[in-house]
């Protein structure tokens, strides 16, 4: 097995600040120390795996690199005795993809404590269908519900809703029969988001109008922001007296352009969401819920299925705000 060679993308420094990517070979023995090596059967496409694949720093410093966050797979050997090999698991979040070679890649090694049992209920495919995208709109619900937002406490707020995590976001909270408004800066998007489940599609500019007030008419009782920025700002300022909103991106900015008032007034909430470091026990809740009752009623719909070859434009695509949906990539083809 050390000496067997995969399929991967390869993410080199050429010079100072100069990257290049391209699919080739690998071999087993050039992964990271591990107690657990698995041969990647689906991965997905993120916007951290995007900045990967073009060498931020800020994301991968270790290069030759293979990106790619999120895998799911059978494990091949297992020298902690918590998975036996043919194991169906799935990796998200930790250092995986990151300076750690990730899902981008046929094989990947990493530490047990890292990997989940697939939850019964999803496929490996359907888990890399939600993936990190998934866990972390899970997360945000799980939270907004822990903090007294249910579905009778009124219109709640999904931002950048045809990402993937607000477009999950959205699909999620429709069937636990909250009203969803879902904005969006794709007005060609607003089909998909009603059929997801969302009760109405605003723009953003619907969302940030009057924001330069301190303070702006009540009107969400939670929401999800994935954009930060103004946009989080002006949904804080429009939070319902007790509601809460949680953040867990910065698409738009990491800025937030926010004062006081809304916290010390309305008692608003702003709960920060982190998939990265989570517990596990905190993982495998979600997790079973998104395989049980939160499982998104259009698991399919907006999902792009490519092979590795297949990345590059839409890795391309992801970093000029084009890409729509979920990009799963199919480690067999």
């Amino acid at each position: 097995m050390p000496d067997q060679t995969f399929k991967a993308m390869i993410v080199e420094e050429t010079e100072p600040k100069k990257f290049s990517r391209r699919i080739g070979e690998r071999s087993v023995s050039d992964l990271p120390e591990g107690d657990l090596l698995v041969r990647v059967r689906y991965s997905s496409l993120n916007y951290k795996d995007a900045l990967s694949a073009i060498g931020n720093k800020g994301v991968s410093r270790n290069f030759p690199h293979t990106p790619g966050i999120d895998a799911a797979g059978e494990v091949v050997e297992c020298n902690c005795g918590r998975f036996k090999a043919g194991d169906q698991v799935l990796v998200t979040g930790y250092d995986l993809g990151m300076n750690t070679a990730g899902g981008f890649g046929q094989y990947l090694r990493i530490p047990c404590e890292w990997a989940l049992p697939l939850p019964e209920g999803l496929s490996m495919r359907e888990s890399m269908v939600l993936g990190t995208a998934g866990l972390t709109a899970g997360l945000s619900i799980l939270k907004m519900q822990q903090s007294g937002v249910h579905a009778d406490s009124g219109e709640v707020l999904v931002t950048g809703a045809t990402g993937g995590v607000g477009s999950i976001a959205v699909s999620i909270l429709a069937r636990l029969g909250y009203r969803v408004v879902a904005a969006s800066g794709k007005t060609a998007a607003i089909e998909e988001l009603k059929k997801l489940g969302a009760a109405e599609v605003i723009t953003r500019e619907q969302v940030t109008e009057g924001a330069e007030r301190p303070m702006m008419k009540e009107r969400w009782a939670g929401g999800v922001d994935v954009v930060g920025g103004e946009m989080l700002g002006a949904a804080l300022k429009a939070t319902r007296y007790g509601g809460t909103m949680t953040c867990c991106g910065l698409v738009g900015s990491p800025d937030l352009p926010i004062n006081v008032f809304p916290f010390i007034l309305r008692g608003v909430s702003l709960l920060g969401i982190d998939s990265v470091q989570c517990p596990q026990e905190l993982r495998l809740n979600v997790w079973n819920r998104l395989a049980a009752e939160w499982r998104p009623a259009h698991l399919d719909q907006s999902v792009d299925e490519c092979s590795l070859d297949g990345l590059d434009e839409r890795i391309d695509a992801m970093l000029k705000g084009e890409h729509q949906g979920r990009t799963i990539v199919n480690l067999d083809q």
